[in-house]
């Protein structure tokens, strides 16, 4: 198994040309995690990211994604409706402790594995401009199966719009 720090030194932010070649796979070695491509690649930066501090000083990760009323989900969530759906603000989370996970040196390639709870308070629609992801580490394993477990929130404009609890991600090693 390749470390991810052999291949990516860490930044404190991404721009969305890194966030591309992430999800081309290898940014961070091969089998290693990765962003998904577009369209479900679910942000256009990481503003900051660390090993420190966040709600339990254990890491924080904030992303964003900028909202067009073309976007892809707008046409078929609701016809006559359009709504982010919901989930897509989940992923979006998952993908960014994923993504912190490679980041922080931990190999294997990156699956969602549940959410303890999620509310949703509002909603993103085309009128949105900026859509805020921010991911709190809550506690990180790192062993043969590496976890991150971080709760977060999802703003539209600065208003929160959802918020998740024990959001886990596994780094799953390859089947040798």
């Amino acid at each position: 198994m390749f470390n991810p720090h052999d291949f990516h030194m860490p930044q404190s932010s991404y721009t969305k040309p890194d966030l591309l070649l992430s999800s081309e796979g290898g940014y961070f070695g091969p089998g290693n995690a990765q962003l998904p491509a577009p369209p479900m690649l679910m942000m256009d930066r990481i503003t900051e990211i660390s090993t420190e501090g966040g709600a339990f000083g254990k890491g924080h990760v904030a992303g964003e994604l900028d909202i067009a009323p073309d976007h892809w989900f707008f046409a078929c969530h609701f016809a006559g409706d359009p709504v982010m759906p919901g989930c897509l603000g989940l992923d979006a989370m998952w993908q960014i402790i994923g993504f912190w996970l490679g980041w922080s040196g931990s190999p294997g390639k990156g699956r969602a594995l549940g959410v303890g709870e999620v509310k949703f308070r509002g909603h993103i629609t085309p009128d949105v401009r900026l859509v805020r992801y921010e991911v709190d580490m809550r506690q990180v394993r790192r062993g043969r199966l590496v976890l991150g477990i971080a709760d977060g929130r999802v703003l539209a404009d600065g208003t929160c719009v959802y918020l998740a609890k024990d959001m886990r991600v596994g780094l799953i090693a390859p089947v040798r």
